[in-house]
């Protein structure tokens, strides 16, 4: 005879569960570092990221840049170079000088400034680190016509080693995460990351999951 009345619990469990393939957000690793913030150097799921030869469906997990900290060795030279004009009256012989070179030689030093911290804040900016649910990819921007792009997939991962040397490091938790790998390129380094043990933590379990998914089939 059959059933009549079938319970919501056995309804549901009849079901066949959807198989996730890659985590859908931050609370699996329960970290923060989820931010809309275009200038924060570790982004976890970052919103509105897309790369150089990346993959219609390739989805990425981290953004990495340098600890801000690491900007101070250029952001106090350009402070000085701003106030430096300041003192040209003082070092410089102003009255032995014609009045229009007066007018251009600070217009022509702060237009130095200016390429100067425009160059150090995109070399900061677009040199990053990107790990997604397939590969892992390094950007390496030299200037504005010249960049090297390195990358490997998650599966050819063998060892990562997060290192972090120096009190400065230390206090502000950053350091620099060296994966081993079996492509092309043996060694890829994440240069002064934050959360450098988060980030090996990250990258391990992603491996894990992809070798997972390999056994079970579920490889795209």
């Amino acid at each position: 005879m059959p059933d009549v009345f079938v319970s919501k619990e056995k309804t549901k469990s009849s079901k066949p569960k959807s198989i996730i393939t890659k985590p859908k957000g931050p609370e699996r690793h329960n970290l923060p570092g989820h931010t809309h913030n275009p200038l924060a150097a570790f982004c976890y799921y970052p919103d509105y990221v897309k790369f150089v030869s990346e993959d219609p469906e390739e989805k990425v997990v981290l953004l990495l840049r340098r600890h801000p900290i690491t900007n101070v060795k250029w952001i106090l030279p350009a402070f000085l170079m701003v106030l430096a004009p300041s003192f040209f009256p003082v070092i410089l012989p102003y009255d032995l000088l014609p009045a229009g070179f007066r007018i251009i030689f600070p217009l022509v030093w702060y237009l130095i400034t200016s390429a100067f911290i425009l160059e150090e804040f995109l070399s900061w900016f677009f040199h990053v680190n990107i790990v997604t649910d397939e590969r892992i990819v390094e950007v390496d921007f030299f200037n504005l016509v010249s960049r090297e792009i390195t990358d490997a997939n998650i599966d050819q991962i063998q060892d990562v080693t997060p290192r972090v040397v120096g009190a400065v490091r230390t206090f502000f938790n950053f350091g620099d995460v060296v994966i081993q790998t079996a492509a092309a390129v043996p060694l890829i380094n994440f240069e002064a990351v934050p959360n450098p043990d988060k980030v090996a933590r990250i990258l391990r379990e992603s491996r894990i999951e992809e070798e997972q998914e390999k056994l079970e089939g579920r490889v795209r």
